[in-house]
């Protein structure tokens, strides 16, 4: 059982669903810098997190959650024998992954951004560093998952220089890079095994 992870995951379909059919909640929940710079809502740094652009956006986000943050939260557990690291992880995330684009638009009244997509990503990798050839699946495609690693990265800081798909790249690079730091500051013998397992190629499934 992942408790932690299953609750966030139904926390974030509740309160997106909530937020599709209420625009004034979605408004007060988003990353929009000016009110956190002007009128000190911090809490944006995480509540932009648990709402989504649409259906396909949440479904994307809470699906690629279920399959990997349970594992992780079980590793967490099982090497720190609390419950609370694995949603500090979590929220950790969702904050250090917005911070970039925050900060770069700080003083922007038009930029907004919302969605679970960092701390995903922070979650994704943090698997893909456990068991980097795990085989999953991208669209129905299967792939190892470092390579799939290796292409996220490549194409997100291209299209984060590139622009213009109204997609934060940026928090996704921000996001993966904390899951793999994170780990590795937990248990820095996590980087060995890494090692290990990357010059020992075993193609398995997920599970």
């Amino acid at each position: 059982m992942t408790p932690v992870n299953l609750l966030l995951i139904a926390i974030t379909v509740i309160v997106s669903w909530m937020a599709f059919k209420n625009r004034a909640l979605g408004d007060r929940l988003i990353l929009w810098p000016p009110a956190i710079d002007r009128h000190r809502q911090y809490d944006r740094l995480v509540t932009y997190g648990f709402i989504h652009a649409d259906l396909p956006h949440l479904a994307f986000n809470m699906i690629t959650l279920f399959f990997f943050g349970g594992q992780i939260e079980s590793l967490m557990l099982a090497l720190t024998g609390s419950y609370f690291t694995y949603p500090a992880f979590y929220l950790g995330a969702l904050v250090v992954s917005i911070l970039p684009s925050y900060l770069k638009n700080q003083k922007n009244p038009n930029y907004l951004s919302l969605g679970a997509s960092g701390a995903v990503s922070a979650v994704l990798f943090a698997f893909i560093l456990l068991s980097p050839w795990s085989v999953i699946f991208v669209f129905f495609i299967p792939a190892p998952a470092i390579v799939y690693a290796a292409f996220y990265v490549g194409y997100s800081i291209w299209m984060d220089k590139r622009g213009g798909d109204r997609i934060n790249h940026s928090a996704h690079l921000a996001g993966a890079a904390f899951g793999v730091i994170f780990m590795l500051a937990m248990r820095p013998a996590i980087f060995d095994h890494f090692l290990r397992e990357l010059s020992n190629p075993s193609f398995r499934p997920l599970g």
